[in-house]
C-alpha cells in the first residue's frame, strides 16, 4: 500500500490513476469514520477528551489518528468542520420552515439552541480553541462557523428588508443584524450552559422567545410611504 503522502500518478492522457482515486476515497471514508468516533468519544468523556480515548473509541491506535487527522489541532479542525456542516444543514431546513421573517429566524435560533442542548460536550469542545488557534485569526474555525451562520441570517434579513420597502437600508442593516444575532445567541447559549442553581431554568423555547422579543420591533418596522405629490 502506498504511503498517505504519495504524489498522485498522472496518466499520459491527464487522467488520474485508478489506484490513486481508490486510495483517496479510502482516506476520505476513513477520515469520516475517525471524526465520527471522535464525536462519540467527546460525548462520552467530555470536551477534555484525550487522543487515547478517541483511539480506543475508534478501535484503532493513536498512530492511525495522527496519520489521518494530524495532531490534536488537526483533530479539532476536522471535528469543527463536521459540526459546521451539520449546523448549516439544520439551519437551511429551519429557515424554510417559517412563513415570515420572525418565524424563520426563530426557527433558526431554536435549531442552534437545540444543537447546544442535545450535544453540550460537542459545543464546549468546539468553543475551546487549541493553543495553535487564536480568536480573530481569519482561519479560526469558530469564526468560520459563526460567519457561515451570520451569512444565512443576513440573507434572510436582506430579503425581508427589501420586500418591506427598506432596500436603501438592507445592505447596511442585514449584515450587522445577521452577525449580531449570532453573537447574541452564542452569548445566551454560553450563559445558559453555565447556569447555576440560583439561575432560573430556561428551555430552548424560553431563550428563543427572549431573542425574538428583542429583534421583533426592528423587523416589524415598515419603511415610511413616499411623499405624495402635491396637487
Amino acid at each position: 500500500m502506498r504511503s498517505p503522502g504519495h504524489s498522485p500518478t498522472i496518466l499520459p492522457n491527464g487522467a488520474r490513476d485508478g489506484r490513486d482515486m481508490r486510495w483517496e476515497a479510502h482516506r476520505t471514508r476513513r477520515r469520516r469514520q475517525l471524526v465520527e468516533a471522535a464525536l462519540k468519544a467527546i460525548r462520552k468523556h467530555g470536551a477534555g477528551v484525550g487522543m487515547d480515548e478517541i483511539a480506543a473509541t475508534a478501535g484503532t491506535s493513536k498512530t492511525v489518528l495522527y496519520r489521518h487527522l494530524g495532531d490534536r489541532s488537526g483533530l479539532y479542525h476536522a471535528v469543527v468542520a463536521s459540526v459546521d456542516e451539520t449546523i448549516l444543514a439544520d439551519l437551511a431546513a429551519a429557515r424554510e420552515s417559517g412563513e415570515d421573517v420572525v418565524s424563520r429566524i426563530a426557527a433558526m435560533v431554536s435549531s442552534y439552541l437545540h444543537m447546544v442542548e442535545r450535544d453540550p460536550a460537542i459545543y464546549r469542545f468546539v468553543m475551546t480553541r487549541p493553543l495553535e488557534t487564536t480568536e480573530g485569526d481569519p482561519s479560526d474555525p469558530i469564526r468560520q462557523i459563526t460567519g457561515h451562520i451570520g451569512e444565512q441570517l443576513t440573507q434572510v434579513l436582506h430579503e425581508h428588508l427589501s420586500r418591506t420597502g427598506r432596500v436603501a437600508e438592507a445592505d447596511l442593516l442585514a449584515p450587522v443584524w445577521g452577525h449580531g444575532i449570532v453573537g447574541l445567541v452564542r452569548s445566551a447559549a454560553d450563559h445558559w450552559l453555565t447556569r447555576t442553581t440560583s439561575t432560573p431554568i430556561l428551555t430552548v423555547d424560553d431563550v428563543t422567545r427572549a431573542v425574538v422579543a428583542l429583534i421583533r420591533p426592528a423587523l416589524d418596522h415598515q419603511a415610511p410611504a413616499p411623499d405624495q405629490p402635491k396637487t
